[in-house]
């Protein structure tokens, strides 16, 4: 991550539509700062997706290595059949909201 792209909460409250714009056009996120320090982090809604979708993703084979371990291991079509249940799931709750 590129360390250019770090603004003061004073900043980011001023020129949020300008900083949305960029991060949307760029893919990269911007660093908030309050007294010096990092806080927050923003991303567009893109990259974010992403991001939860490979946390998901690592999960499902963190788990699926442990449970390899001493038992019956998963084939990669049943890997894929769970990860997207859990995606699905995922959808069907925020659509909820």
């Amino acid at each position: 991550m590129l360390l250019k792209n770090i603004k003061p909460i004073s900043y980011v409250k001023a020129n949020a539509a300008k900083i949305i714009e960029e991060i949307t056009e760029t893919g990269e996120p911007v660093i908030i700062t309050q007294n010096g320090e990092a806080k927050a982090v923003l991303v567009d809604a893109l990259s974010y997706e992403r991001e939860r979708q490979n946390w998901a993703f690592m999960q499902t084979l963190y788990e699926r290595t442990l449970a390899a371990e001493g038992e019956p291991t998963f084939t990669l079509e049943e890997t894929r059949e769970a990860l997207k249940a859990d995606r699905d799931a995922r959808r069907m709750t925020e659509a909820a909201e």
